[in-house]
């Protein structure tokens, strides 16, 4: 069973990720999955992986361009580097990426199949399907260059893949998630979103059943070169465009800054409020840590709502992106010192849960609720304001970019 879950459209972007930076994104990624499947289980971080909002946040969250398309490879590339030693342990499976990686998930998914019982021959069967309905039953104007496929031990799964459009600079992504419907050529998805970009040729739908028929006994009758000269003859129709159903479609815009429009202020807010309310009660030692104690736990506060939260509150995907920052200086650098403390306290906590002490794990969760509770009430500084400081603190938190570590403030080169 199979069903389209979102899709996203995303300013295509170039580039690579930075060493230092995958590595980091490797460990988190890897250490959030724990924590989500410890608390909810296997099929709940599914759902969160084909749920376009969610995924953007949980890449924002790690330090990549809050909006961009890089989002799509680096974090399935980390997850893939992250998970495969925890394979074993959680039986979750990452296999395929980008070019030629998305061409060897048939036989990646195979490998799984013979290492833990599964029919890897149908799990390939449904990959290339997958990809096929997006390329061709689906015709949109994006070529698909990316195709993640994640499974578990039971035979869920989850798909995210990626088209370019390279003469409109946008790529878009899609997520399946293997429960719903029947069939993958007879109405897969719940429904197909994205921006208006002309004529779009969908014969997945159900409302195509005849003409699939048609085509078939056309094929029969006249053969390729009948076809061929029959297509010859007609007139281009215009068709009538079809309905559309509601799905998660997420559209990021094209300027790299991280704007107020861009952001919930009063999440944000609730997210710093509770880091304040919470950290003396359930981060004192983490506290006692020489100079990114509090800093580390309003970025705690945002990884919270990553592993908890609900999915209306992934709208705004660029908040998250104050948690450490952007490999690109927006909205500021990645703060390294506050990664690596996020990194620390969240592995520390799932080491302690699965030797049943869950108490660490309770209290980032109990940071997340308390955000909530305190969002409608919570006042701050402007997102401009949060950001401007964050800026001038960077170098104190080990400050870096793709241009390098950040410098000191000119304030403190003239003092030294």
């Amino acid at each position: 069973m199979t069903r389209r879950a979102g899709s996203a459209d995303l300013p295509l972007h170039g580039g690579r990720v930075p060493a230092w930076l995958g590595q980091r994104m490797t460990k988190l990624g890897a250490v959030i999955v724990e924590a989500i499947v410890h608390e909810y289980g296997r099929d709940e971080l599914l759902r969160r992986l084909a749920h376009p909002f969610w995924f953007q946040s949980f890449g924002a969250v790690m330090g990549m361009d809050w909006h961009s398309s890089g989002i799509t490879t680096s974090v399935l590339g980390a997850l893939k580097r992250g998970l495969a030693p925890l394979s074993g342990e959680l039986g979750i499976h990452v296999c395929g990426g980008r070019g030629r990686h998305s061409r060897a998930t048939p036989s990646e998914l195979a490998a799984v199949g013979d290492r833990v019982g599964l029919d890897g021959a149908a799990l390939g069967k449904a990959s290339r399907l997958v990809a096929k309905v997006d390329s061709a039953a689906v015709q949109d104007g994006f070529d698909l260059y990316l195709h993640g496929f994640i499974v578990t031990d039971d035979g869920r799964w989850v798909v995210v893949q990626q088209g370019m459009n390279g003469d409109r600079r946008q790529a878009r992504r899609y997520h399946w998630l293997s429960e719903g419907i029947t069939s993958f050529v007879d109405a897969p998805h719940a429904a197909i979103e994205g921006r208006g970009q002309g004529m779009i040729v969908n014969l997945a739908d159900r409302r195509a059943a005849p003409s699939r028929q048609c085509q078939l006994e056309v094929l029969a009758t006249l053969g390729p070169d009948g076809i061929v000269r029959e297509f010859a003859r007609m007139q281009p129709v215009e068709p009538a465009a079809p309905a559309q159903g509601l799905l998660p479609h997420l559209v990021m815009p094209d300027h790299h800054d991280v704007r107020p429009e861009n952001i919930v202020a009063r999440r944000l807010h609730g997210n710093l409020a509770a880091a304040a309310d919470r950290a003396p009660v359930d981060f004192a030692d983490l506290l006692l840590s020489p100079r990114v104690g509090a800093r580390t736990v309003q970025a705690l506060a945002m990884v919270a709502e990553v592993v908890h939260g609900t999915p209306c509150r992934f709208t705004d995907p660029a908040r998250f992106s104050l948690a450490h920052g952007g490999k690109d200086r927006h909205p500021f650098p990645v703060s390294t010192r506050v990664y690596d403390q996020s990194i620390a306290v969240m592995k520390r906590a799932v080491i302690k849960a699965k030797l049943g002490n869950t108490e660490e794990l309770a209290a980032i969760r109990r940071l997340d609720a308390q955000a909530r509770r305190l969002e409608r009430d919570a006042t701050g500084p402007s997102v401009e304001a949060l950001i401007a400081q964050e800026r001038r603190s960077s170098h104190e938190y080990g400050g870096r970019s793709v241009f390098g570590f950040e410098p000191p403030p000119p304030s403190e080169k003239i003092a030294g």
